[in-house]
């Protein structure tokens, strides 16, 4: 009756406690990946970080190109003429404006001066100078202008690279706590079936049917489910704190994670998903985007090299005192030429320049091609995972079809507890391995979105922020 008995304990043991374990989660909260996902977009300040980047780019071109504002200039002053013993006031006052996508500069300047017989000449003036060679009719701001609007264009697509990388960090973390809890759950069980094999081999041992040996190594086993039991459970409240943390809980309420499936509708279809991504990825669009700002940085840089010639065409009115009296009117034009001899900086500029633009073609080159064995390793142990999880699953079947066996041989003292202690690890340790390969599998989907930049998109980040 006694065997009997003790078959009957170990073979209910399981589902005791699952029920328990059951009744125990009921009262707890259950946070689904789509909700924490929905909680963490919203309140995890380091998402408003990286986007908050994005309000500075409207101002990238008002900081990096020339301006077009009305420049004033006013001058006054008082001349002494010391043989004479007098003062006279003089001033000076000037307009200037830019138009920088011409490059035309116009000024209108207006001057009064004394002179030593007394009288006040005054001279009113208007200019137009228009750039021939270096920055010829306002080449050198189209160029900064494309290149500033592809920094921008450049900067927007890694502030979402930014944003999913660190989504997939999150959504990692996830795994890891659910991977956490699933594990701890195996650790209690285990736990607390080698303390019910424990008590079990102790009324053995009182029925002459154990010896004390059998009740130190089942001692012995249940201190090692106890510290694997401490381990897990530090393992868990760590996953869980990040958890939290994501979320912007600091609450004692206790919640648990639910069994996640954050994929949907995203396909895994090796080698089409890696053809898409050079075509119309985000991580493509900025090689491709640098490579033209390589090559416009060459022209600007050529540009510069130039001598700067303006053509330059004005009117001028002289004449006495401050309202130009008996005045004297003239129309002028000219040619302004600078040319620095030498050139030596502006030249090594353009060189650095070419260097660089072969550079950014040869970093696209290897980046395509690291990309491409990136991807398809991730695609590979991703199938690997896939086969390793089949095995498993028949792992955990036979281990505990073996458990199964096993008690009723120990019960009927047909095996050791040797044997049957191992038979009991072993479905631990297969457990242990299917949550394992289960929560890899789901972590190399997100690596292989992230890869092939379909893990989130701008409406995506839209909606979330909304």
């Amino acid at each position: 009756m006694k065997k009997i008995l003790s078959f009957l304990m170990l073979f209910c043991l399981g589902l005791v406690w699952g029920l328990s374990s059951a009744g125990a989660e009921g009262e707890k909260d259950v946070l689904a990946i789509e909700e924490f996902m929905e909680i963490a977009t919203k309140k995890d300040t380091y998402f408003e970080e990286i986007l908050i980047d994005e309000l500075k780019l409207a101002y990238e071109k008002d900081l990096k190109l020339p301006a077009d504002d009305l420049v004033l200039e006013v001058k006054g002053e008082y001349e002494f003429i010391l043989n004479q013993n007098r003062q006279e006031p003089g001033s000076t006052v000037s307009l200037e404006k830019l138009f920088p996508s011409t490059g035309t500069t116009a000024a209108l300047s207006y001057q009064a001066n004394p002179s030593y017989n007394g009288e006040t000449s005054a001279d009113l003036s208007f200019s137009i100078a228009q750039p021939i060679g270096q920055n010829a009719f306002g080449k050198l701001y189209k160029l900064k202008d494309k290149i500033v609007g592809l920094e921008t264009d450049i900067a927007k697509h890694q502030i979402i690279e930014a944003y999913e990388d660190y989504l997939a960090l999150l959504l990692v973390a996830y795994y890891n706590w659910y991977e956490a809890y699933e594990n701890l759950l195996i650790g209690e069980s285990s736990y607390n079936e080698n303390l019910k094999l424990l008590d079990n081999v102790k009324a053995r041992q009182q029925s002459k049917i154990a010896v004390g040996i059998d009740v130190n190594k089942t001692k012995v086993q249940l201190l090692k489910k106890q510290k694997t039991l401490t381990t897990l459970r530090e393992e868990y409240n760590q996953a869980l704190n990040i958890i939290k943390t994501a979320i912007r809980d600091d609450s004692e309420k206790e919640i648990i994670p639910q069994d996640p499936d954050w994929l949907g509708n995203k396909k895994i279809e090796y080698p089409e998903d890696f053809k898409k991504s050079t075509e119309e990825g985000r991580t493509f669009e900025i090689l491709r985007l640098l490579e033209e700002k390589s090559t416009l940085n060459v022209a600007k840089e050529a540009d510069d090299i130039l001598p700067s010639i303006d053509l330059i065409t004005g009117y001028s009115i002289s004449g006495d005192d401050f309202g130009i009296k008996n005045s004297d009117n003239m129309i002028y034009a000219g040619i302004s030429l600078k040319y620095p001899f030498g050139n030596q900086v502006d030249k090594a500029e353009f060189e650095v320049a070419k260097i660089e633009e072969k550079k950014s073609k040869l970093s696209s080159q290897n980046t395509y091609f690291r990309l491409a064995q990136n991807i398809k390793n991730v695609y590979l142990n991703l199938e690997k995972e896939k086969e390793l999880l089949k095995v498993t699953q028949d792992g955990v079947s036979l281990a505990e079809t073996v458990l199964e066996d096993e008690t009723k041989n120990y019960t009927y003292g047909k095996v050791t507890l040797n044997d049957y202690i191992d038979a009991v690890n072993e479905v631990d340790n297969h457990n242990f391995d299917l949550i394992a390969h289960r929560m890899q599998i789901k972590k190399y989907n997100i690596e292989y979105l992230r890869l092939t930049d379909r893990l989130i998109s701008r409406k995506d980040i839209n909606q979330s922020q909304s």
